[in-house]
């Protein structure tokens, strides 16, 4: 059976990184999945799925529980809690997975962990739930209602029903939870559409076409992009479609210099090299010594000679810098709750303080990238985030700010009413004062 005692640790200890030890998700899910890549197909995606699975649904898994157990989930050993939680998930949403083998195997891995005591409390608890579990009584509040049905944190919701209305706030919502591709980006001057499609398919990985993105497809079926030939090769690389968008926008020419002020792991950058064809300069900056190396490895798989990775705070003025640029791209650090279907523990650890602090921090770094924008130039904003103070606030507070810069056009994406990530993107133009 997939669900053998070795995939539940593995579930277990991956949990307990992200929920006591603060790892974010897709890091500590990919670690796991690297480190057992000798894991078949169907013992990746239980894990997978019960891993992301637990934590998409965490606010409703909790309430769950608080229903049935005398002692509250925040009052629980974390060992237990986890046991539990992934539980009620398989309980609730997987049907391949016998109730009573969810329990038992729940029980075995409590005993298994030190927990003999705590046999009974774990059992009574899941067979309880397994007997009510089509009888669950939710909140009648609409917020409330929905952040329980759908794991969302009742001040997220509250900030988009103020902007977006209940219509779309349900939408998101779902959509979150809703299993999507993987979207990679190819280099048509290095391989072609057919020739690609025809290695994913002889990989046994199944495609889509994207008719906006002709260098673009979705992918389905396969088990572990790094153990596939292709993308070790670098023919590809994994990249959301409004990512993809602000290169678009951007429309860099042949010849273009181009500085990515926060570019890890280089989805953009790249893409901008590719689209400069072998000429020009993408200078692709990030803060720390990890994410330049993360860079420099993206760009060493791409075969690409005109893009460099620098470390610098794009805090900092880089004086070398100044009026060099035709093209700053500035997708800055910022609260991300445009992602959560791929992150589904980042809408637990943001907060409303976080995400003010962010806003802050976006405009501090755009006062000083702007400086690089030579005149005619350009400055694409962007986030992976649908926040009013962080996206369309703040373009209007840099058009103000800096009024030798005009607002082309801006988008705000919305998950579920616009296909890829929540994304935002504004376009700014500088005077051509020559």
């Amino acid at each position: 059976m997939a669900s053998s005692v070795n995939e539940r640790e593995l579930i277990l200890d991956t949990l307990l990184q992200i929920t006591r030890e603060g790892e974010y998700s897709h890091i500590a899910l990919r670690n796991v999945l690297e480190k057992y890549q000798y894991l078949d197909k169907k013992q990746r995606a239980f894990i997978t799925r019960v891993i992301n699975g637990t934590l998409e649904h965490l606010i409703e898994i909790d309430y769950i529980i608080n229903q049935f157990s005398k002692v509250k989930v925040n009052k629980m050993k974390p060992v237990i809690c986890a046991i539990i939680r992934s539980g009620v998930y398989q309980l609730k949403y997987m049907d391949s997975v016998p109730d009573s083998a969810v329990c038992n195997e729940a029980v075995k891995l409590a005993q298994k962990r030190g927990f003999s005591s705590l046999k009974a409390f774990v059992n009574g608890v899941l067979r309880n739930i397994s007997r009510n579990i089509n009888k669950i009584s939710y909140p009648k509040d609409y917020i409330e209602h929905i952040s329980v049905r759908y794991s969302m944190p009742k001040w997220i919701l509250e900030q988009w029903l103020e902007r977006y209305g209940e219509d779309n706030v349900l939408v998101m919502a779902e959509d979150f939870l809703k299993e999507k591709p993987v979207t990679i980006r190819f280099n048509p001057d290095r391989i072609s559409r057919e020739e690609l499609e025809q290695m994913l398919r002889e990989e046994g990985v199944r495609t889509e076409e994207i008719a906006e993105f002709p260098a673009a497809l979705h992918l389905y079926g396969y088990n572990y992009l790094g153990g596939l030939e292709s993308f070790r090769k670098g023919y590809y690389y994994v990249q959301d479609i409004n990512s993809m968008r602000t290169v678009h926008w951007a429309a860099p020419k042949k010849g273009d210099t181009v500085i990515d002020v926060c570019a890890a792991p280089g989805g953009k950058a790249l893409h901008m090299a590719e689209r400069l064809h072998g000429t020009g300069h993408v200078e692709a900056r990030d803060l720390t010594g990890y994410k330049v190396s993360l860079l420099e490895d993206n760009i060493e798989r791409s075969g690409l000679k005109n893009i460099e990775a620098v470390k610098w705070d794009a805090t900092v003025l880089d004086r070398s810098a100044v009026g060099s640029a035709d093209i700053v791209i500035a997708d800055l650090p910022c609260s991300g709750l445009g992602v959560i279907g791929k992150k589904p523990d980042l809408k637990y650890k943001m907060t409303e303080e976080m995400q003010t602090e962010l806003a802050k921090l976006q405009r501090k770094m755009l006062s000083v990238v702007q400086n690089y924008v030579k005149p005619g130039g350009k400055l694409v904003y962007s986030t992976c985030t649908v926040s009013w103070t962080e996206n369309e606030v703040n373009a209007r507070w840099f058009k103000e700010a800096y009024p030798a810069f005009s607002l082309v056009r801006e988008k705000q994406m919305i998950p579920g009413l616009d296909e890829g990530d929540g994304f935002y993107i504004a376009l700014f133009q500088k005077e051509n004062h020559g």
